[in-house]
């Protein structure tokens, strides 16, 4: 069998592999839910809170429901400003050594936030824009409190501010940002704390109750979001854009925007998180640990667009007349860098969703940091990694090629019993048995060793394609972003090639439909590979190379040609001309056995019919039956000698003209 027809399979279930998954992400459109017929300021108030708590924090917590809340109707000044998708207050900038945030009172939530260490292009000056409350890149996060019995500030309410700007010094590790709030008689501060080279802002709610009656309510935190034209990536290489959560109980999961608009979710979680994430980036709600929250998502629609939020609240709490009381959230808006998620809460880091072969990939990845802990190159790092892994899986590869090697060895042979044998399967076959008995082939042997390396292949595809720590990395002349293709489509050429010496190094389908298919395969992979990232390109290239090189040491080195037990000073052109010989021998032979096997049946088969005709004989002539016993016996006789004598003779000549030849 042809192993490295077996890995071109595997490579093309690869790429069928990657075109499911986007028919998976890309299936129809998110379903846009029902229009409300409001005006568009009283909705944006009425359904996009939960509902309000029960007065009783001790009575049992009721899920939300789709019922709206009861709350104020907008003033005037609330109304959207144009362009964006929120109404606006008065905006205060911060900025740390990592974030670039605004917040705006009109809610007192931040409306938008740049990424100051990542930019939207290679070699551009705009950073990423992860939140943004403009109506074509609406993404924002939201937090409040609510109460069943009193006024609360939801992320409706106005807040206000001592300042508009706040910069974390160079001589400072933490920037605390203050709103106040008050009301009913109820004092809220509520702090955004940011500190140096973090991505988290906490946020806390201090509340001082100066009413003669107890406080009872709860906070939440919801994340809101639009869907953009490009929240899928390229055609070829896809991502999801959506929601997610975690919990002990389901791990990591994922709720898409149909999802959310066809099932809301609703559901207690104790120890877990929110997100919306995308390809490299996230913003996700972490509550404190050991206390239980209602997660819930809702479908919403604004100015004839769609938008989606996942949310959750906590439980009731109490204050009573002239006590203090406090919540606290964390808020993470940044890269998806998983030795950073997975310090901040349990289940962050398989925000980097690598599918059925996260088991796989993150070992993987862990090993690629190592690796370029010490090279400081990530390009380097994966040429690194794929030659580790090649020496791996060196001893399959190399029970691979040996069994490739013997194949091709053969290979004239096979050709000869093919020519031989073409139309007659049966005969065919047992002549191929017998070769591959002779020359010691197992037809399977090269396709367990290829099979086991399949996964790891498609592992490493996959961590490559979604590890943010790739995305402006450099390697070395023209390529100075591995996350995005070659611009000149350099690489994916040299793999082309890789792959077209890899089929001229195998034995070549004796089919000559396959033979055409192989032929335009390393063709098709390489306008594949075109639109592909250069550190998956360059990964493949890599293989390939190490492929071509493993495969010319064993093939000539560990399987050899014989030359072993061959008298010094035979030259390589009488070992080809000596091989070529043996083949041709060893040919006829198999042909001149199997026309022995079929003279041997045509004789038995005569024997038959002259033993029924004499049985015949017998009962019609009883008296000749002495002379006919023995002239059968005869007959019997001579048919039994005579094959073997013309076989031995037919061979004896067959020999003698090859010899002179």
């Amino acid at each position: 069998m042809d192993n490295q027809r077996i890995f071109l399979y595997g490579a093309l279930g690869l790429l069928l592999l990657v075109i499911w998954q986007t028919w998976q992400v890309d299936y129809g459109q998110p379903t846009t839910p029902e229009t409300v017929d409001e005006p568009a300021e009283v909705a944006e108030r009425d359904d996009d809170i939960p509902d309000a708590p029960v007065a009783d924090p001790d009575a049992e917590e009721q899920p939300a429901t789709d019922a709206p809340a009861e709350v104020a109707t907008p003033d005037d000044d609330t109304v959207p400003a144009t362009g964006t998708g929120l109404p606006r207050g008065e905006r205060i900038s911060v900025r740390t050594d990592l974030l670039d945030v605004t917040i705006d009172t009109q809610g007192g939530d931040i409306r938008e936030a740049r990424l100051l260490q990542h930019r939207e292009t290679l070699g551009g000056d705009r950073r990423v824009e992860l939140l943004s409350d403009e109506v074509d890149r609406f993404h924002v996060v939201q937090a409040g409190l609510q109460a069943g019995n009193r006024e609360a500030p939801t992320h409706h309410a106005t807040w206000s501010t001592d300042a508009t700007e706040y910069r974390l010094n160079d001589d400072a590790d933490e920037l605390r940002v203050p709103l106040t709030w008050s009301g009913d008689g109820l004092e809220v501060t509520k702090t955004f704390v940011f500190r140096r080279d973090e991505y988290t802002v906490d946020v806390e709610y201090d509340l001082e109750n100066t009413a003669d009656t107890a406080w009872d309510g709860r906070h939440y935190h919801q994340l809101q979001r639009a869907p953009r034209d490009d929240d899928h990536g390229s055609f070829f290489i896809r991502s999801y854009t959506g929601a997610a959560y975690y919990s002990p109980e389901d791990k990591y999961t994922r709720v898409s925007f149909d999802d959310i608009a066809s099932s809301p979710l609703d559901r207690r979680v104790e120890d877990g998180w929110i997100a919306m994430v995308d390809h490299y980036f996230l913003a996700s709600w972490i509550p404190p640990t050991g206390e239980r929250y209602n997660f819930y998502t809702r479908a919403l629609e604004r100015e004839g667009r769609p938008r989606y939020l996942i949310g959750l609240y906590s439980t009731t709490q109490r204050v009573a007349a002239g006590d203090r009381g406090r919540f606290e959230s964390r808020l993470y808006l940044g890269p998806k860098e998983q030795s950073r998620l997975s310090e901040i809460a349990e289940g962050l880091n398989l925000s980097v969703d690598y599918g059925y072969m996260t088991l796989l990939a993150r070992p993987l990845f862990w090993v690629l940091e190592f690796i370029h802990d010490f090279v400081g190159n990530w390009g380097w790092s994966i040429v690194i990694l794929t030659l580790l892994i090649k020496l791996v899986f060196y001893k399959l590869s190399e029970k691979s090629f040996k069994s490739m090697a013997h194949m091709r060895r053969a290979q004239p042979k096979i050709q000869q019993i093919k020519d031989r044998y073409g139309d007659d399967r049966e005969k065919m076959g047992r002549a191929m048995m017998d070769l591959y008995k002779k020359e010691k082939i197992n037809p399977l042997g090269g396709c367990l060793p290829i099979l086991v390396q399949i996964p790891v292949f498609i592992a490493l595809f996959w961590m490559l394609l979604g590890s943010v720590e790739l995305r402006h990395a450099p390697f070395m002349f023209w390529i100075q972003d591995l996350s995005t293709r070659d611009p000149f489509f350099v690489l994916p050429l040299l793999m082309g090639l890789s792959m077209w010496i890899q089929q001229k190094l195998n034995p070549a389908p004796v089919d000559p439909l396959q033979q055409k298919i192989f032929m335009v395969l390393p063709f098709v992979f390489t306008v594949f590979f075109a639109f592909f990232p250069a550190g998956l390109v360059l990964y493949w290239l890599t293989n390939n190379v190490l492929s071509i090189a493993q495969q010319y040491y064993i093939t000539h080195y560990v399987v050899g040609d014989g030359s072993k037990d061959r008298p010094a000073g035979t030259t390589a052109k009488k070992r080809k001309r000596d091989g070529d010989d043996e083949d041709a021998d060893f040919a006829e032979d198999t042909v001149e056995a199997l026309e022995d096997q079929s003279e041997a049946a045509d004789a038995q088969g005569e024997e038959s019919a002259q033993a029924t005709e004499t049985e015949s004989d017998q009962d019609s002539s009883d008296a000749n039956s002495g002379n006919a016993q023995g002239d059968e016996a005869a007959a019997r006789g001579g048919s039994r000698a005579n094959p073997d004598a013309r076989n031995k003779k037919k061979k004896g000549g067959k020999r003698k003209g090859s010899r002179r030849k």
